[in-house]
C-alpha cells in the first residue's frame, strides 16, 4: 500500500488576501521509501507534510492511505495519525508531561494499550532515539534543544507507525548527535520497512539517505527524482536559494579542471571511490 495524493491545494486567508500554499500536488509515496523533501522557507514543505496526517485539511484534491480516502467523512483520524506520524520542526510543541518517560508513553496509553505495554514501547522508543536513562525521569523542558527533539521522536516511534515524518530532525544536533539519529533512522527504515519522510535543508542529509527527492518552490513540486538527477540541475537549486552537496560540488570543479572523475557523485563514499579509481590508474 502507499500514500497517494491527488490535485492537493491548500489556501489560506481570508477573500481579500488568499494565499494558495499548495498548488495541485500529485505523487505516490511507496511503501518502504526514505523520501526527502528540500525548498527554501515558505516552499509549503511543513504545510505540505501536516496534510498526510490530517492535521491540516486541504481546500481541494485528495488523500489516500492505505486504499483509503482520509477525507471520507467516516474515516478514523486518529486512527491515522498512530500509523502516520509526525515530528514538529520545533519539538517543544508536542512535549507536554511532567517527565521524559510520561511523555513518551502517552501516545502507546492513547491507543489503548495497558501500562506495561506502554512503559516496554517508552523504553524501546526511548533506547532507539539514544535518549540516557539518566533523563527519564526529568521534565522533557529542563533538556536542551537536540535532547527535546530525541524525546519528541521517541514519542512517535513508541507508537510504532507505519510512516515516519520529520521536519528537521537533526536542527539542534551536534555533528556526532546528527549523524547517530540519521543512522537510526536508517535502521528503522531497513529493518522495518518504514517510509520514512524527512524534511531539511541539509543536502548532504538528504543525498547520503534519501531514495527519492522532492523540491519544492511556491507550493509547487518542481522535481521529483533520485538523489542523483535532482542535484544535477546545480544552477536552476542555486537560483531557487538551494545547492548541492559540497562534495557534489568538488567533483564537478574536478571534473571541469579535466581530472576523469563522474560529477553526479552526491556522497563522500561515492567521491572516495572515484578519486581510489582515479589515482590507482595514474600510479600504473
Amino acid at each position: 500500500m502507499s500514500i497517494i495524493v491527488d490535485k492537493l491545494n491548500y489556501v489560506y486567508g481570508d477573500e481579500a488576501h488568499q494565499v494558495q500554499a499548495l498548488q495541485d500536488i500529485s505523487i505516490t509515496i511507496p511503501d518502504g521509501q526514505f523520501l526527502g523533501i528540500i525548498g527554501h522557507t515558505g516552499s509549503g514543505k511543513s504545510t505540505f507534510i501536516q496534510h498526510l496526517n490530517g492535521l491540516i485539511k486541504a481546500s481541494s484534491g485528495s488523500i489516500f492511505y492505505n486504499g483509503q480516502d482520509i477525507y471520507d467523512k467516516d474515516y478514523d483520524i486518529r486512527q491515522l495519525r498512530s500509523k502516520v506520524g509526525l515530528v514538529f520542526q520545533y519539538p517543544e510543541h508536542q512535549l507536554f508531561e511532567a517527565e521524559v518517560f510520561q511523555d513518551v508513553c502517552f501516545g502507546p496509553k492513547n491507543l489503548g494499550l495497558d501500562r506495561k505495554q506502554a512503559e516496554l514501547k517508552a523504553f524501546t522508543a526511548l533506547r532507539q532515539t539514544g535518549v540516557p536513562e539518566d533523563l527519564f525521569y526529568v521534565s522533557p523542558f529542563e533538556l536542551s534543544g537536540g535532547q527535546k527533539r530525541r524525546v519528541a521522536i521517541a514519542g512517535v516511534l513508541a507508537m510504532e507507525p507505519e510512516v515516519l515524518i520529520l521536519d528537521e530532525p537533526t536542527a539542534g544536533l551536534d555533528p556526532k548527535g546528527r549523524d547517530e539519529l540519521l543512522n537510526q533512522l536508517e535502521k528503522l527504515h531497513k529493518e522495518r520497512n518504514m517510509t520514512i519522510i524527512l524534511v531539511s535543508h541539509s543536502m548532504e542529509d538528504v543525498a547520503n539517505y534519501a531514495d527519492r527527492i522532492l523540491v519544492m518552490d511556491k507550493g509547487r513540486i518542481l522535481l521529483d527524482q533520485t538523489p542523483k538527477e535532482v542535484f544535477s540541475h546545480r544552477k536552476e537549486l542555486e537560483e531557487m536559494g538551494l545547492g548541492v552537496p559540497q562534495v557534489t560540488c568538488l567533483m564537478q570543479e574536478l571534473k571541469s579542471k579535466g581530472f576523469p572523475v563522474a560529477a553526479d557523485v552526491t556522497t563522500v563514499q561515492e567521491a572516495k571511490t572515484e578519486l581510489l579509481k582515479y589515482f590507482q590508474v595514474k600510479g600504473r
